[in-house]
């Protein structure tokens, strides 16, 4: 699943939760920094994945004529554009890799600066923040689809992409989080 900003702060405070709850890491500063921080560079990976999706938007526009002659599968074109592009933008389209590598970012940055201490090996905390990102993206799903299913029982008809549809799902949404120990 593709990462969006809306996502980095669950995902960054289930990141916390599973650091502060962990048997082997020492946190040395609050929590609230730790959840900044690990929100800060997952924006970061994300944004350099929406600077990789409008340039290739903006390539693909340039050649909208000739897609169009050619009866081209847009979808399939703007991924394939993509796959050739991802290097120079510094983005993997593997996911677990990209997790990986994101936890790799986020535990070398926290160790560096003091917020945390740990005396095991480099790889049990990589770990334990990659599972708290695919944890949180397997969550995700469910917790997305639950909410839109109590969102449709509602008697007061709420519309999509109205403020009190987003207000309403965002809550039931949390609290699907919360249900699921994610946030």
């Amino acid at each position: 699943m593709k990462l969006k900003k809306q996502h980095s702060p669950y995902i960054s405070r289930k990141i916390t939760k599973d650091i502060v709850n962990s048997t082997f890491i020492e946190v040395r500063k609050e929590k609230s920094f730790i959840t900044s921080e690990c929100e800060r560079i997952l924006n970061e990976d994300i944004q350099k994945e929406i600077e990789l999706d409008d340039a290739v938007d903006d390539l693909l526009e340039k050649q909208e004529e000739d897609i169009e002659f050619y009866k081209a599968d847009y979808r399939q074109l703007f991924w394939m554009t993509k796959k050739r592009m991802a290097n120079d933008f510094g983005v993997n389209l593997n996911f677990e890799d990209r997790f990986s590598n994101i936890a790799h970012l986020i535990m070398d940055y926290l160790y560096e600066e003091d917020f945390i201490h740990f005396t095991v090996n480099d790889n049990q905390v990589k770990n334990l923040i990659s599972e708290s990102i695919s944890g949180f993206i397997k969550g995700y799903d469910e917790a997305d689809t639950l909410a839109y299913e109590k969102i449709k029982t509602y008697k007061r008809k709420l519309i999509p992409g109205t403020e009190d549809y987003d207000l309403v799902f965002n809550r039931l949404y949390e609290e699907e989080l919360i249900k699921k120990g994610l946030i």
